[in-house]
């Protein structure tokens, strides 16, 4: 439960703040970031590859957004998410993620991100207890003032640790309290091949593609903790339960465990190794379960819909034990 009443929470609903401000794409913070989500595209560091690609600069990867956080970019009078939610961090999970893009954000940019308090409400969450939603909404602007991409993050506290096996509490992580998606079932999934970035085709237009068509794929093996602390450093999400086992542990945790949007930085590798940036509208994804050292990460996606020259991508992440660990989509408008 958090430390405020619902009713305070509840009315602070629509109130807007900036929460990022003189938010510079840096190339070497862009190059770190690629990296801390295992994306070894050398379209995240190399001008002549962004060139060849029909980019005038180097673009950033889809999640890259998550970089405001850090302390430099905040206003000095902006605490957290910049909102008193007066949540427990240790008890703090990652329920939903969307980006609407306008176009890539790139290198030399300079953002301004100000966020608003969408929604805030309460579900009952099985063994997690009483659970409190926050959705924030937060759009990134340029000086001038062009929309360059929306972000919507949903923030759920429980009262107490999350179990991956509770059921209802993995229901409830969807921000309009609808029930997520099956996971299909526990059948042992075989990690598929992980392709170069060169030996999947970017798809430029609809002509020969099909709903059920499958996109490429991303593996991560045998995760370990180094790569909840690169994606800590590369991110700003310093939230101490993805890298202090005792910390981790004491808040009724098996061990340390992966931050949500380092799993969504890996699936984002798959809509980014099929469309080009350019053409990418949006990118979403609901989570589901938490992956631990030891894990091997597959993420994968296939053509759900072509409207006229829109396409809809369902965009899925798993352990090789057939553990969901989040399910999305993403969308990309094509000639």
């Amino acid at each position: 439960m958090p430390n405020r009443p619902i009713e305070e929470l509840e009315a602070m609903v629509g109130d807007t703040t900036v929460t990022a401000e003189a938010f510079r794409i840096e190339p070497g913070k862009v190059e770190e970031f690629a990296r801390a989500i295992t994306a070894e595209d050398p379209v995240f560091r190399d001008e002549s590859v962004a060139a060849e690609r029909g980019h005038d600069r180097v673009p950033a990867p889809l999640t890259y957004s998550q970089v405001a956080r850090f302390p430099r970019y905040t206003p000095a009078d902006v605490d957290g998410k910049g909102f008193d939610l007066a949540f427990q961090p240790e008890y703090v999970i990652h329920g939903e993620q969307a980006h609407e893009y306008e176009r890539p954000v790139y290198v030399g940019d300079v953002l301004e991100g100000t966020t608003t308090l969408a929604d805030v409400f309460q579900r009952e969450g099985g063994r997690a207890g009483t659970m409190t939603f926050a959705v924030l909404e937060t759009e990134y602007r340029t000086p001038e003032g062009e929309l360059v991409l929306t972000d919507r993050s949903t923030a759920i506290e429980t009262e107490g640790a999350i179990d991956d096996g509770d059921e209802s509490a993995a229901d409830e992580s969807a921000s309009d309290g609808e029930p997520a998606e099956p996971d299909g079932g526990t059948a042992e999934t075989e990690p598929a091949p992980d392709p170069t970035v060169d030996a999947f085709d970017r798809v430029r237009t609809i002509d020969g593609l099909e709903p059920g068509d499958a996109g490429p794929t991303a593996v991560v093996e045998d995760l370990e903790r180094k790569h909840f602390v690169k994606y800590a450093g590369a991110s700003g999400d310093f939230n101490p339960i993805h890298y202090d086992e005792p910390y981790a542990t004491g808040a009724g945790n098996e061990s340390v465990f992966g931050q949500g949007m380092f799993t969504a930085g890996v699936t984002s590798r798959v809509v980014a190794n099929w469309f080009d940036l350019r053409d990418v509208t949006s990118f979403g994804v609901r989570f589901q379960s938490r992956v631990f050292p030891g894990d091997t990460v597959v993420a994968s996606g296939e053509v759900a819909e072509i409207d006229e020259g829109t396409v809809e991508a369902a965009l899925e992440a798993r352990t090789t034990e057939g553990e969901t660990l989040l399910t999305g989509t993403a969308t990309a408008d094509l000639e």
